[in-house]
């Protein structure tokens, strides 16, 4: 059988922020006030990662006669924090690209630098420049790329995901392109004669893949001033979605579609730590879990491999949020 080549050394991670936003309007009352704002981010998140697998389809489906390696959601730690959506990396060159899916007429400003979208009821919506952006995570990994004495140029482009998005205005000093457009804008672009070499090439790609830092969002409540007792707290169902999963000996039970599940507690605890804090003690892990047992919450806390600090009543555990 043909292996073929794997090009792509880096997926989008799976977004936190999302995943904390739908647990909370799951665990909020329908009437809360909240809802319509985590509502529309959800909407706006989900229209983002739209946007970015379009663009990740597009290699998928394409190849590229040189050599290539490829990075979804990238971002490399750094003095200052910076996250691009897509990276091509070359021998001899670096291009970053910038994916935006916002519907309507688009208009490009400089002075200062500004996205203006024009609905189709003619409401002006004002947007930071994505241009800016790229320019800046350009400047960023140029200057991550000096510190280990790479020196290679990086090139950018913004990417608009939808034909749908009419560009009335487009930027003088960025190229804007659509997906479909993407491959024949890279091999438009002149392969230099000085390059890395195979090692050297090999070893930044490694060195991008470790120092890559995900994207961790502040819990949930702490953004949205939402008060811990609007929470409802439980164990929800995978199966009913519904809230009050019973704790069973080494497993849970659904009082109402009477649905099974051993790791439940795994995924419920996770969405403690994106909506209330960074830290669960034993006893708030039972008020949320809603079991009664001091030691039920302590094997569950202890199997999940999280770190601990503090003794007895005073234990707290933290869980590394990169393992979700």
């Amino acid at each position: 059988m043909e292996v073929k080549d794997i090009f792509i050394l880096k997926e989008r991670d799976p977004s936190l922020t999302l995943a904390g936003v739908i647990s909370a309007q799951n665990r909020l009352a329908a009437n809360h006030p909240i809802l319509p704002v985590l509502s529309s981010k959800q909407i706006s998140v989900e229209a983002g990662i739209g946007g970015e697998e379009k663009v990740a389809e597009i290699f998928r489906r394409h190849s590229f006669p040189f050599d290539h390696y490829i990075f979804h959601d990238l971002s490399p730690s750094s003095d200052e924090k910076f996250q691009m959506d897509t990276y091509f990396m070359t021998p001899s060159y670096g291009l970053v690209f910038e994916t935006k899916n916002i519907g309507g007429s688009l208009e490009f400003r400089e002075n200062p630098p500004q996205l203006i979208r024009t609905r189709e009821n003619g409401q002006k919506d004002g947007f930071e420049s994505p241009v800016v952006q790229l320019d800046r995570n350009r400047e960023l990994l140029s200057a991550w790329l000096r510190t280990r004495n790479i020196y290679i140029p990086i090139y950018g482009a913004v990417v608009l995901a939808y034909p749908k998005q009419i560009v009335e205005v487009p930027p003088s000093k960025a190229k804007v392109l659509f997906p479909s457009s993407i491959p024949a804008f890279i091999n438009s672009i002149p392969q230099q004669t000085k390059k890395l070499d195979p090692d050297c090439f090999e070893w930044l790609s490694a060195e991008l893949l470790k120092s890559h830092q995900r994207y961790i969002p502040k819990p949930l409540c702490e953004t949205y001033q939402i008060p811990f007792g609007d929470i409802q707290p439980g164990v929800i169902c995978k199966v009913c979605d519904r809230i009050g999963m019973v704790k069973h000996r080494r497993t849970w039970w659904c009082p109402y579609c009477e649905a099974t599940d051993h790791l439940a507690h795994v995924r419920n605890l996770q969405e403690w730590f994106l909506l209330f804090k960074r830290t669960i003690s034993n006893r708030e892990c039972r008020e949320f879990l809603q079991v009664d047992d001091i030691q039920t919450a302590k094997r569950i806390l202890q199997s999940m491999g999280m770190c601990s600090h503090g003794s007895n009543r005073y234990r707290t555990y933290i869980m590394d949020l990169n393992k979700i």
